[in-house]
């Protein structure tokens, strides 16, 4: 019985870091088949009807190396169907099925607030947002940030010891920028350290957006302090938006640069805030068993498997522009799981590529 986890974990790892394989795809796998270990047996197969005749699922021993990494590092691999995976972040269509966890797992089961802002943050919005934080920790929710330099640094050192979770673009073991290295390992030791990527992978531009939808995923809210029109705090903010979570933003002089991309959120609708009291107000009543269960279109129980004529329908309605799955299902006029099972076999194929709001192409 010691060795029924360390299997399930092996073969839900070794399915996550097959190729063509990301958070819908492992979410339906799991849906269809019932376990890791059956949705290997069957990827094979599933990818040849794609179109690929060569798939290959990863290698065992490499995946093991992976999870000793992490068991060395004093962390643990924390899958989506786990019982203490974060149920808000758990209710998002593109939730990672995997997260690596350093410290008190406890943390996840708080309600929590998201606050991020600029690198280059002035030192008054810096104060503020450590005020902010305190505050809002003192009050019992879990400040959230992505532990980069100004806003997010700030936050997290004005929550420490009352609760807050760092999540980091880069392996757990990877510590950036480099100046918040003793930060990151307090937090790790005595509040929640989160990364999506495998240990020793070094943050890349590309890991920065997946670690956003992280942080807006875990918050009933993201607070907003200083940010350019384009910046990624504004990605954090309209990922929150899409959620269907609050999205604050604290006002400065339309003067200032750094000012501009929170007075836009303002002015498109986002809460104006100036203390904790206006955040709580919005977030209140602060409840995390007050959450939606993810909508999955992917019917559950197995059925028929698509036919040729199928497939080619699904593929004659897709091109290299978005199209969302919905539209596609409409116009196909078949049923939905017959539409998802040929989706699904074009992805393990390499010829479908997925992308946010539910959308397809083909790829490839």
């Amino acid at each position: 019985m010691a060795d029924v986890e360390p299997n399930r974990d092996l073969a839900r790892l070794r399915l996550l870091r097959t190729p063509n394989i990301g958070p819908v795809s492992y979410r339906q796998l799991i849906a269809r088949f019932g376990s890791a270990e059956a949705a290997l047996d069957a990827l094979p197969m599933l990818a040849a009807r794609g179109g690929r005749r060569d798939f290959r699922v990863a290698d065992s021993r490499r995946v093991e190396q992976e999870l000793q990494a992490i068991r060395r590092l004093g962390a643990r691999a924390l899958f989506a169907d786990d019982s203490d995976y974060p149920a808000l972040l758990r209710a998002t269509e593109t939730a990672p099925p995997l997260l690596i966890v350093r410290g008190d797992l406890a943390l996840l089961a708080r309600p929590a607030i998201a606050i991020v802002g600029a690198r280059n943050a002035s030192a008054a919005a810096c104060r503020f947002a450590r005020g902010l934080a305190r505050e809002l920790a003192l009050e019992g929710a879990v400040i959230v940030s992505g532990l980069a330099r100004g806003i997010d640094t700030a936050a997290h050192v004005g929550a420490l010891g009352n609760g807050t979770v760092g999540v980091i673009a880069s392996g757990i073991d990877i510590s950036y920028p480099p100046e918040n290295a003793e930060l990151q390992e307090r937090i790790a030791t005595d509040e929640l350290l989160i990364a999506e990527q495998p240990p020793g992978t070094e943050p890349l531009a590309r890991h920065f957006p997946s670690r956003n939808r992280i942080i807006a995923g875990l918050a009933l809210g993201t607070v907003v302090i200083e940010a350019a029109p384009k910046s990624g705090s504004l990605i954090t903010a309209r990922i929150a938006a899409e959620l269907g979570r609050e999205v604050m933003a604290v006002p400065g002089s339309p003067l200032d640069p750094r000012a501009q991309g929170c007075n836009l959120l303002i002015r498109d609708g986002a809460t104006l805030i100036q203390n904790a009291a206006d955040v709580l107000e919005q977030v209140r009543p602060i409840d995390p068993r007050a959450v939606a269960q993810p909508r999955d279109r992917f019917d559950a129980t197995p059925t028929a498997d698509a036919s040729d004529p199928e497939r080619n329908t699904v593929i004659g309605l897709l091109g290299h522009t978005p199209v969302a799955v919905d539209e596609v299902i409409r116009l196909s006029g078949l049923p939905s799981a017959i539409v998802q099972t040929a989706l699904l076999e074009l992805e393990l194929a390499g010829r479908l590529e997925r992308h946010a709001g539910g959308k397809v192409s083909l790829g490839g």
